[in-house]
């Protein structure tokens, strides 16, 4: 599932460092490769549009890829919001020979407090914990756990966090 994202995300910068445009051809995924490019057709309709992967996201359950709004109104997933859609890689960066690391965000909060209080949580039964900032307003305070070498692990830990801690949206992610 394909789900898209517009304001208020729109002049913030991504995961990546980028500023984002909803304007253009963009997308974010929560474990593929930054830079990688993605076609991404829409079931329903048959209609296709190729993104770049610049942001993390999107953090709800059953949905695969955020399109910008630009790229969301090539396959006309505007007026529906959401949609079934088929990814195809076509190009991915050289990701040279470090290997792949994925985590498991755990928890986003505006108060700084309360991540703090996770963290220290998380931190005392799985180990590798951190909190990462989204700059923004308002400033969004993300909570990282585990450091993996698969997200076939990581997702193994997610479940182990669903289960243990009743956190629902435990959602793997890659950690670049």
């Amino acid at each position: 599932m394909a789900s898209w994202y517009g304001h208020p995300y729109h002049g913030r910068r991504t995961a990546n460092g980028e500023v984002y445009d909803m304007e253009s051809l963009v997308a974010a995924h929560r474990t593929m490769p930054f830079q990688t490019w993605v076609r991404v057709r829409n079931i329903a309709n048959g209609k296709t549009v190729d993104v770049r992967i610049i942001d993390r996201g999107p953090f709800v359950n059953n949905r695969l890829i955020d399109l910008s709004h630009a790229a969301a109104r090539e396959i006309e997933l505007i007026g529906p919001g959401v949609a079934e859609v088929e990814l195809t890689v076509i190009s991915s960066p050289n990701t040279g020979s470090e290997a792949a690391q994925f985590g498991v965000q755990v928890g986003a909060f505006r108060e700084r407090a309360n991540a703090d209080r996770l963290r220290e949580t998380l931190a005392v039964t799985y180990g590798a914990a951190r909190i990462v900032e989204r700059a923004g307003e308002p400033t969004i305070w993300r909570v990282l756990a585990g450091r993996e070498g698969s997200a076939e692990a990581a997702e193994l830990l997610a479940r182990r966090i669903r289960q243990e801690q009743r956190i629902a949206q435990a959602f793997v992610v890659r950690l670049d």
